[in-house]
């Protein structure tokens, strides 16, 4: 099947707005054509929402407490919450968090999820056959030991400072041998974690509102990339990750929307945020929210921008709602300014 869409198209990998018309056969883009048109709508690439504990989808209004109160294993209110949580009311609100992730614009998470094999097997039970969303699952051992690597892509741990150093360099050894990934939070209420995670060479680090020069240099000499959570971080009161230091030393950089107990999956939200308090360039902001989280998670040869070749995970935008009348700059409208209710279709 073949179809044909005109609109303003935030084109390439360098995400440059041009008037014309793309085609999509078997949901693949087949031809981009630059024309001079008049257009109403903006086609653009989904998001890819590179950290998220949508398990936490069963907690939405938790009180302003210290991050350690709130998250902390194995006794964080979080925790006690999951606890005390049935498995269909699990499964119900993660299922409620991810259609919304599809409404507001995402084609792909990472999500980091407790719970063991039985935590996993609720992700998978929520997201279905056919759900129109790519999900990449770390878990982390519960009582059962190691088994949940058997049905998720990788570990994904809290931070050094709360597990035996020993036990988590078993955890990354096993992860290994089975040719899984392996992440972990670090540098988020303080700098003590930072070196710890970075000898455990992971694929991928969490959070470093912290990091300080040093931190930043040795991880970009360690080619390791970051993904940051600024309405997460700014709620927990743990600080403005040093974004701007981190792609000037190289790093790649993608964002997450972390807890949705903290937060909503919106990453319209988190471009708004983070475009207005912490790295003032609309272009580089949309690249980490969409390519930049898709070239971590080894995606972006099939998604993150719109090429040719690439698959069709795209959303069109009016520029005729109330919101987005007037715009001049449709990239800088889409970071600053656009909204979920401005989508008119997803594809």
């Amino acid at each position: 099947m073949e179809q044909t869409l005109k609109g303003t198209i935030i084109y390439g990998d360098e995400f440059e707005p041009i008037d014309g018309y793309i085609t999509i056969k078997d949901g693949i883009i087949k031809n981009i054509e630059e024309s001079t048109i008049t257009t109403d709508v903006i086609i653009a690439p989904r998001f890819v929402n590179a950290h998220t504990h949508i398990g936490d989808s069963i907690l939405k209004d938790p009180p302003f407490l210290p991050l350690p109160e709130l998250v902390q294993p194995p006794d964080g209110l979080k925790h006690r919450i999951l606890r005390e949580t049935s498995y269909s009311d699990l499964v119900s609100s993660i299922k409620a968090s991810i259609q919304d992730m599809i409404k507001t614009g995402t084609y792909a998470f990472c999500d980091f999820r407790e719970g063991g094999s039985t935590g996993i097997q609720a992700l998978n039970d929520a997201l279905g056959i056919g759900s129109g969303i790519k999900a990449l699952i770390f878990g982390r051992p519960d009582d059962e030991g190691m088994n949940y690597l058997e049905s998720c892509d990788g570990t994904g741990l809290s931070s050094t400072n709360d597990l035996e150093y020993e036990y988590i360099r078993d955890i990354v050894k096993q992860t290994r041998e089975r040719r899984k990934k392996f992440a972990i939070h670090a540098g988020e209420r303080d700098q003590t974690d930072i070196s710890s995670a970075l000898a455990l060479h992971p694929d991928f680090l969490i959070h470093l509102t912290t990091a300080g020069q040093k931190n930043i240099k040795d991880i970009a000499d360690a080619n390791i990339p970051v993904v940051v959570c600024p309405r997460s971080n700014y709620i927990t009161r743990s600080g403005i990750p040093p974004v701007a230091k981190m792609l000037d030393a190289g790093i790649l950089v993608a964002v997450g929307t972390d807890n949705v107990m903290l937060n909503s999956v919106n990453m319209f939200s988190e471009m708004e945020f983070l475009v207005k308090t912490n790295l003032y360039d609309d272009r580089q902001v949309f690249k980490l929210c969409t390519l930049n989280g898709a070239k971590l998670l080894g995606m972006d040869k099939e998604s993150g921008s719109i090429k040719m070749g690439k698959k069709a995970r795209l959303m069109i935008l009016t520029k005729k709602s109330y919101n987005m009348q007037g715009l001049r700059d449709p990239l800088s409208g889409l970071v600053r300014r656009a909204r979920p209710d401005d989508i008119i279709r997803i594809i």
